[in-house]
């Protein structure tokens, strides 16, 4: 079994009229904002699909602009979780810049799971869409960090 708790406000599409100059909808629209999802508990940089056959679970996780060497994958307690910590600094030796950027952060986000084949998991990353095939088991067992492919 799979578990997924997607959190949004209800009734996202219906307008109040007690709503003074569209300032809910303005605020709202304000922190679903990408740019804005860090400083959100319930949001993640991480979005996700997640597939199921017979055989196994199938997650595709957007990470663009991700290094697969910043990219972390954990199995534990029947929780996967898939974390990125990341450090990017431009280092120009040239004085009088007018504009210079650094950037860092790390985000994780947590799938709840059962009854997979620890040992047969598989992941692998490309155009940065990481994907983690996980194999279907009768029980499950403990914890097990998984390589990239």
């Amino acid at each position: 079994m799979f578990g997924l708790i997607p959190f949004s406000r209800k009734n996202s599409g219906v307008s109040r009229k007690d709503d003074f100059f569209g300032l809910d909808r303005f605020f709202n629209d304000f922190f679903r904002d990408p740019f804005f999802s860090r400083f959100s508990p319930f949001a993640s940089p991480i979005r996700a699909d997640v597939k199921e056959n017979d055989r196994e679970y199938i997650v595709e996780a957007e990470m663009p602009g991700v290094r697969k060497e910043d990219i972390t994958i954990e199995i534990s307690d029947d929780v996967l979780t898939l974390g990125v910590d990341t450090k990017n600094e431009v280092n120009e030796e040239s004085e009088g810049y007018i504009y210079r950027e650094r950037s860092s952060g790390s985000f994780k986000r947590s799938f709840h799971i059962q009854n997979i084949k620890h040992d047969e998991v598989k992941a692998s990353y490309k155009d940065g869409i990481l994907t983690i095939v996980l194999p279907k088991d009768e029980k499950a067992k403990g914890a097990k960090r998984i390589s990239i492919d």
